[in-house]
C-alpha cells in the first residue's frame, strides 16, 4: 500500500495534481468622496432687515448724542427786537393808524399836535381790542371795555388808558418805535402820556 501511494504522489505518472487558484485581491471598493457643505446667501429679505435694523440703531445713537451735546450748550430765545421803525411823520394823517397792528401790534394815533403809538392791549385782561372808525373808538371784543382815539378807556372793566410805546426821532428823521419802554397812566396815579419819549410833536 505504501508503493501504491508513492505512485499516485510520484509526478509524471498519470495522475493528475490539484492545484488550487492563486487568491486574487479583492477589489477596492471605490472611495466615497468628502461631504461638501454648500453656502448660499441670505436671501434679500434678511438682507434688507439687516440693513434697517442697523440704520435704526444707528440713527438711536445719533439722536442720543445729539441729545448728550445739546445738555451741554447754552439756551438763547430768539425773539424779534422791541425796536424798529415805522416810517417818517409825514406818512401819517390825523386819526389812528391801525397798518401796524398785525406786524407789530401797535397803533399810530396823530393829533394836531402830537404823534404817539398806543400798545394794542387791552388793560383788562390783555385782549387785543378793534378800531371802530365808525363809531371812532376801540372795543374789546372779549369783555366789552371802550378807548377813544387815544386809547383813554371810558366804558367796560378796563382799569385804565391802554399804554404807549417810546417814540424818537432818529438822524434820517425816522419814527423809531421801542414797545419795551411803556408808558402808563394808572387809575389815581401819575399820568406818564406827557413825559419825553411818549410823543413827538409835529
Amino acid at each position: 500500500m505504501d508503493s501504491q501511494a508513492d505512485q499516485l504522489s510520484a509526478p509524471g505518472l498519470g495522475t493528475t495534481a490539484v492545484s488550487t487558484p492563486p487568491r486574487t485581491a479583492a477589489p477596492a471598493k471605490p472611495s466615497t468622496p468628502a461631504a461638501t457643505v454648500e453656502t448660499s446667501s441670505d436671501p434679500p429679505v434678511n438682507k434688507m432687515r439687516r440693513r434697517i435694523v442697523w440704520a435704526t440703531v444707528a440713527g438711536s445713537l445719533i439722536t442720543f448724542f445729539l441729545m448728550f451735546l445739546r445738555f451741554f450748550l447754552p439756551r438763547s430765545i430768539l425773539e424779534p427786537s422791541p425796536t424798529f421803525k415805522i416810517g417818517s411823520p409825514g406818512d401819517y394823517a390825523l386819526g389812528v393808524d391801525t397798518k401796524w397792528q398785525q406786524q407789530y401790534r401797535i397803533w399810530v394815533t396823530r393829533t394836531s399836535d402830537r404823534l404817539f403809538v398806543i400798545y394794542a392791549v387791552c388793560t383788562h385782561l390783555g385782549c387785543t381790542p378793534d378800531w371802530k372808525a365808525s363809531e371812532n373808538k376801540f372795543k374789546c371784543p372779549c369783555h366789552g371795555s371802550g378807548y377813544d382815539s387815544e386809547g383813554i378807556n371810558f366804558e367796560g372793566p378796563a382799569p385804565r388808558p391802554m399804554d404807549r410805546a417810546k417814540v424818537s426821532l432818529d438822524a434820517e428823521g425816522q419814527i423809531e418805535v421801542d414797545i419795551g419802554t411803556l408808558y402808563k397812566w394808572p387809575k389815581g396815579e401819575t399820568n406818564e402820556f406827557d413825559e419825553e419819549g411818549a410823543f413827538i410833536r409835529v
